[in-house]
């Protein structure tokens, strides 16, 4: 699984070294089988306009973005056995860890980044 570096380059702020989940198997498991995700940790899923945490032992944060970074909606601290309503105007997620979207200051309308560039998610 290719990994990237996520900044938001509205707050000029890192947010995470992710793992990137495209293949159909990666998404399904997303961080299914994982004890936790540390501070600078997390999964990009793409495509992906929801998620979900049944089987999970903890709680994330969720940011979802359009295709251009964009964040459309953000979600804090999605508790174990819960699942998002779909986000039509996502086109991808950023699973991170609990607390992170308060801790960074990230709002709905900031821009993501990826390095390396990933290419925009139609």
């Amino acid at each position: 699984m290719e990994t990237a570096t996520v900044i938001n380059g509205t707050r000029s702020h890192t947010l995470a070294e992710v793992r990137v989940a495209v293949r159909r198997a990666d998404r399904r498991r997303g961080l299914l089988g994982t004890s936790s995700l540390t501070e600078g940790e997390g999964l990009l899923i793409l495509p992906c306009r929801s998620v979900h945490t049944l089987g999970m032992a903890y709680s994330i944060d969720v940011l979802f973005m359009a295709g251009d970074g964009r964040v459309v909606k953000a979600v804090r601290g999605l508790r174990p056995g819960r699942a998002t309503w779909p986000v039509p105007a996502a086109r991808m997620a950023l699973e991170l860890p609990a607390g992170t979207i308060e801790a960074s200051g990230t709002l709905p309308g900031d821009r993501l980044e990826f390095i390396p560039i990933l290419s925009q998610v139609d």
